[in-house]
């Protein structure tokens, strides 16, 4: 088992990676703060890993919440579902909830804990690559709105993070290659070295081999617990973590939730920054085909949705979390490793991009 750290003072907090972890009560136990336990989780998950992590806690009496299982269901009316099984649980202030599922589990569990009783303990059990490796670590919780994605929540830290990376078994491949996408981000934002080592580790990535996802997932999170103890609130330099975001939660929103999974719409989203970085003149064209190649070897789309027009795109982006007074902030990269948020570019560069031929591209490939 490996152990991290996100350092953030008085809510500092670790995160506990490897095999066989969900029975670990041992590592469960030191953070729930009372008697009562509330475990959500969805009707995919439940059949797989409920019954464990019930046994786990079983001085404790849990209450279990299972959701239906999907992006379309990360919505006020799901939310509430979690509140009906607090309330009528009688859960009070001292109680622990504990999401067990993918990122829209971790999510609205997420901020189900912030808003109960104005706030109770909280705890990630992620059983998605995606959500191993990016939506359970640093505190960002909430649900989707027709009109955007994530708009609603609340940064709410938890009390730890278990990692099992067993639970990966059970993932269909699809769900695999999503949670890819992330784990290639940190390669391309912050961490090179990294980016090469996918190259190499990719078959075995995607045959599930245990050594390389413990090794991938440890060092996406301690990326990613880096940059949050820096910034906790996104206000500088975690806004860098939205590489593609912004593009892909367009797809997202336009294409209805679920209909591209997270890290399928990040995929596309990044190759368009990408894109767009080479078009201003900050990395070459051989760089932004070394990703393309790299997340066409994870399985993953590089192309946006052919349905999806320019102006699709900039509906979509104007509501996006990282604009500013008006102002549309993108993620770009300067360099493979380095990337920037700016708004700095012209307008004509982003027309460009969202008209771009990225069938050809990829084509060429």
């Amino acid at each position: 088992m490996q152990t991290l750290h996100v350092d953030l003072g008085e809510r500092s907090y670790p995160i506990y990676i490897g095999a066989g972890l969900l029975a670990r009560s041992d590592l469960l136990v030191p953070h729930i703060a009372g008697r009562q336990v509330a475990i959500v989780t969805n009707e995919t998950v439940a059949p797989l890993y409920l019954e464990a992590l019930e046994a786990a806690l079983s001085g404790f009496n849990p209450t279990s919440i299972v959701l239906p299982d999907g992006e379309a269901y990360k919505n006020w009316q799901t939310l509430q579902l979690i509140f009906d099984g607090l309330l009528g649980a009688r859960h009070d202030r001292g109680t622990t909830v504990i999401a067990l599922g993918g990122g829209v589990i971790g999510d609205m569990a997420g901020f189900a804990a912030a808003c109960y009783q104005r706030g109770v303990n909280f705890i990630q059990i992620p059983t998605t690559l995606l959500s191993q490796v990016d939506s359970s670590v640093g505190g960002k919780t909430g649900i989707n709105h027709p009109l955007g994605k994530n708009m609603v929540g609340a940064f709410y830290q938890p009390q730890g993070v278990l990692i099992d990376t067993q639970t990966l078994s059970t993932l269909p491949a699809r769900e695999l290659s999503a949670g890819l996408a992330e784990v290639i981000k940190y390669g391309l934002i912050c961490d090179e070295p990294f980016l090469t080592w996918l190259e190499a580790s990719m078959p075995a990535l995607r045959a599930l081999d245990q050594v390389a996802l413990t090794t991938a997932i440890e060092r996406s999170c301690a990326a990613k617990a880096r940059v949050v103890g820096a910034d906790e609130r996104e206000s500088g330099v975690r806004a860098t973590l939205n590489l593609g975001h912004t593009f892909g939660h367009a797809i997202e929103t336009q294409q209805g939730y679920g209909a591209w999974l997270h890290g399928e719409a990040v995929a596309a989203g990044t190759v368009m920054a990408l894109e767009m970085s080479c078009r201003l003149g900050w990395i070459q064209s051989g760089e932004r085909d070394r990703a393309i190649r790299l997340f066409l070897a994870a399985g993953l789309p590089v192309v946006p949705p052919e349905d999806m027009l320019p102006e699709h795109f900039l509906e979509h982006m104007a509501v996006d979390k990282k604009v500013l007074d008006g102002r549309l902030r993108l993620v770009l990269l300067r360099a493979i490793g380095e990337a920037v948020v700016t708004s700095d570019f012209p307008r004509e560069v982003l027309n460009a991009t969202l008209d771009a031929d990225y069938a050809a591209l990829a084509a060429q490939l």
